[in-house]
Formats: structure tokens, C-alpha cells, sequence
């Protein structure tokens, strides 16, 4: 039963996840790119710190340490890394797919900074062949014109490229400062620094409410990503993280792309290329690389829960 229960949570995560990317792109038709991220975590800080005061004894982090993980989670995870993903997301050459692909390296990103700033980690030759799998990956998905580099959405890309190296190294930040913090708690202040943050961007590059234009689909794209995909979505994976382990809640970000794909045509009409599909297989190989020991590690133990 707890098999089945994981395997449904995992699934319903990935949906969440991967028809977030949908929801952005739905979402921008009526909202400024920065200040939609800055209101989606606005409400999703402000829910993740009642469930923070509900289900934690450390509401309000108290050393230095514990306020530099909410620095990073703040500056990286949430501001770097939305401000970048949803200004990309705002080209018509980039589909909820291709976004969700280039997301998907973040894992890879991740080892490969885990080597620059963990100095006990290092990377073997098939590890490195791993990491610059996944750049070429992203590269096949820009496929960019020489032509003419600044259209057809390669510039786009770059930057949600650039979100997901943000994320990647943010989490390899915050692994190295030595402090102890209920992750619910960085998470939910992590998300309120993040909008203050962004708000404050927003105004610097000339963003105004009186450019919103509120709607059924702005309102609805507003409360999808702010509370499916961004609380709740971060309670399950919460509860994964515990079960599963890091390994294999990894594998959120390859699945989350199916479901970006199915929500972009559905809503959105959107069809995703044959560089899309291409660029995320070589991603996915270059992330089974990276983690091949990781991976078999964790056979036998997927083996057995697969005959329990």
C-alpha cells in the first residue's frame, strides 16, 4: 500500500509540476513576467508559513547560518531562478515543454557545481561525459541559428537556463553552510525574501499593476501556480524527499516535462518539436551518468519494494 501510495504522490507531483510551466505561460498573457512570479510567491510564502508555524517548533530561524540558507533560498532558488525562468517563458518561440526540459538539467547542473564547491566531490571522466551530455542537450534544444542568434527563442532559453543554474547552485550553497533548519521554515521565509525580492525588481524594470489585466485565466493561472503547484506541491514533495530519498525524487524533473507537454497542448495548443524531444533524452543520459553509482545503489532496494 505505501508502494502505491509513494508511486501516486510521485505521479500527482509531477503533474503539478510539469503543468506549472502551462500555467506561467497562460498566466503571462495578462500579468508582467516578474510581478506574476513576485504575487504567485506572495501567496505561497504566506501559505508555506502558516503550514511552517503548524507543523514546526522554529518558526523564525535565529542563528546566522539559519538566515543564510533563507538568504540563498530567497536570492537563488526563488527570485534568481522564477525571474529568469518566467521573463523566458514570455517568448511564443518557447513551449511549456522546452521550458520544462531545460529545467530538467537542474539536477545536473547541481553535481556539477556540488565538484567546484564541495571539494571532496569529484568528477570521474564518465561523470564529465555526463555533465557536458546535458549542456549539449540544452544546446540542441536552443537550436539556434547562427544566423541570427537573437530570434527564434534561443536568448529565451538561455535564461531558463540560467534559472536552472541558479536553482542548481543554490542548492549546492546551501548544503555548505553548516546550520540546522525545519526545511519547512526556510522554505516558506525563502519564498516571502524571494517576492520582496522580485518585487523589487519588478519596479526596477518598470513593471505596474496598472499592467495587469485581471481575468478568469489570470486569476485561475494565479491560484494554480501559487497553491497547487508551489504549496502544495512542495508539501509532497516534502513527504517524498523523507520516503523516496534525494536519488529518486531527482527524477520529478524527467518526468515533469511529459505532463508540461500534455498541459501545453491541451491549454495551450502547443506541439512540442522534434529538439525538444532529442534535447531531453541526451539530458536524461547525461543525468543517469552522473548518478549511475547513486542509481545502482539504490537497485536493491527498489527491487525489494517492487516484490513487497
Amino acid at each position: 500500500m505505501t508502494r502505491y501510495r509513494n508511486l501516486l504522490l510521485f505521479v500527482l507531483l509531477a503533474a503539478a509540476w510539469g503543468s506549472a510551466f502551462m500555467a506561467i505561460k497562460a498566466g503571462l498573457e495578462f500579468i508582467p513576467p516578474v510581478l506574476f512570479a513576485a504575487l504567485r510567491y506572495d501567496v505561497a510564502g504566506l501559505l508555506m508559513l502558516a503550514y511552517a508555524f503548524y507543523a514546526t517548533d522554529q518558526l523564525i530561524p535565529q542563528t546566522r547560518g539559519q538566515w543564510a540558507l533563507v538568504g540563498i533560498g530567497a536570492t537563488l532558488l526563488i527570485a534568481g531562478y522564477h525571474t529568469l525562468l518566467f521573463i523566458g517563458e514570455t517568448d511564443p518561440a518557447v513551449t511549456s515543454a522546452a521550458a520544462a526540459v531545460i529545467v530538467s538539467l537542474s539536477p545536473v547542473l547541481t553535481t556539477g557545481f556540488a565538484r567546484v564547491f564541495l571539494p571532496e566531490e569529484r568528477l570521474t571522466t564518465v561523470g564529465i561525459v555526463g555533465l557536458l551530455l546535458g549542456l549539449v542537450g540544452v544546446a540542441i534544444l536552443s537550436n539556434p541559428d547562427p544566423n541570427n542568434l537573437l530570434t527564434g527563442g534561443a536568448v529565451a532559453k538561455l535564461l531558463i537556463f540560467g534559472a536552472a543554474a541558479a536553482f542548481a547552485l543554490g542548492s549546492v550553497l546551501t548544503s555548505r553552510i553548516d546550520a540546522s533548519l525545519p526545511i519547512e521554515t526556510m522554505e516558506a521565509w525563502s519564498m516571502v525574501g524571494g517576492a520582496l525580492i522580485m518585487h523589487g525588481v519588478s519596479v526596477g524594470i518598470g513593471e505596474s499593476f496598472a499592467d495587469v489585466v485581471w481575468t478568469v485565466e489570470s486569476i485561475a493561472a494565479l491560484a494554480y501556480l501559487s497553491i497547487v503547484a508551489s504549496a502544495l506541491g512542495f508539501l509532497v514533495y516534502f513527504d517524498l524527499l523523507e520516503r523516496l530519498g534525494a536519488i529518486e525524487i531527482n527524477l520529478v524533473s524527467y518526468v515533469a516535462p511529459v505532463f508540461a507537454a500534455l498541459a501545453g497542448w491541451a491549454v495551450l495548443d502547443e506541439v512540442p518539436t522534434t529538439y525538444t524531444v532529442v534535447g531531453f533524452l541526451v539530458i536524461f543520459v547525461g543525468f543517469l551518468l552522473l548518478k549511475r553509482r547513486a542509481i545502482r545503489a539504490e537497485l536493491p532496494r527498489l527491487r525489494r519494494l517492487v516484490r513487497s
